[in-house]
């Protein structure tokens, strides 16, 4: 096709067959089976004539990209892979299976259709049970649908009273502001008196342990003291026989009784 000639894009019109194709009829009579040698098929007229009237459609159906219908005529042939793809959907022919017109089968001649059989105490059980399930789900309906309402006028009224409310939140804000503030300045005097209260508590404690450590101190130094006026008189080595001559010269009887003032009420004499 030379570039110079103009394409026609519109859809040729289909081609019309004098009679009706069925699948059946695509097929050859038993006579003419019958009548026909091995190896060779005798057609009568009509079927001819459908065989010719079917190529195209499965030349159309064959794997590969070919044109569509509407451009087959315009673009002659040849492969075009941009325009329609092949096994596409519209190109399948339909499966052959039996119209409503077609006689049942042999086998199924005298079959009888019977409904299968149910039990009554069954039936009324299940019936009830049913009921019982379409009166729930109406009510959880019901309540969802109820739910869903309030939530809507809620949401409306919401909306009306938006400005009001934004108002009312501003005003409440700024109020809670002034108060968080108030509050805040409490919280640091509470907090600085309690820093004040520890810090003397401490100075307390410190002097208290100070005075007390002073007093030990002055104690132990007493003690100290007493410890060494008493030294004087420890027996040594060096006054040992001064302190026997002066035992002995001053005998002293421990072995008397006293009273309930502590007076020695009697002593007894040294031997």
């Amino acid at each position: 096709m030379s570039p110079s000639m103009p394409v026609s894009l519109s859809p040729s019109p289909p081609s019309r067959t004098p009679f009706p194709i069925s699948p059946r009829s695509l097929l050859p009579s038993r006579g003419a089976a019958r009548a026909a040698p091995r190896g060779d098929v005798t057609l009568c007229a009509p079927c001819r004539h459908s065989r010719a009237a079917m190529l195209p459609a499965l030349r159309r159906c064959r794997p590969g990209p070919v044109p569509l219908p509407a451009l087959a005529a315009a673009l002659g042939p040849g492969p075009f892979p941009a325009l329609c793809p092949g096994w596409s959907p519209r190109a399948v022919p339909a499966r052959g299976r039996k119209s409503r017109h077609d006689p049942p089968a042999k086998s199924k001649v005298g079959r009888v259709k019977l409904p299968p059989p149910v039990d009554p105490e069954e039936l009324l059980v299940v019936l009830e049970r049913y009921r019982q399930h379409r009166l729930v789900l109406n009510a959880l309906r019901a309540e969802f649908r109820a739910e869903v309402l309030q939530k809507k006028r809620e949401e409306r009224l919401a909306a009306a009273g938006s400005l009001e409310e934004q108002e009312e939140h501003r005003r409440l804000m700024a109020w809670n502001d002034e108060e968080n503030a108030r509050q805040r300045a409490r919280r640091e005097e509470r907090l600085r008196k309690q820093e004040e209260e520890e810090k003397r508590k401490k100075l307390e404690i410190a002097e208290k342990q100070a005075r007390k450590m002073e007093a030990f101190v002055e104690e132990k130094e007493k003690e100290v003291l007493q410890l060494q006026e008493e030294a004087k008189n420890f027996i040594t080595l060096e006054n040992l026989e001064a302190r026997i001559e002066e035992c002995l010269d001053n005998p002293r009887n421990y072995n008397f009784a006293i009273d309930k003032d502590g007076r020695i009420v009697k002593r007894t004499v040294l031997s």
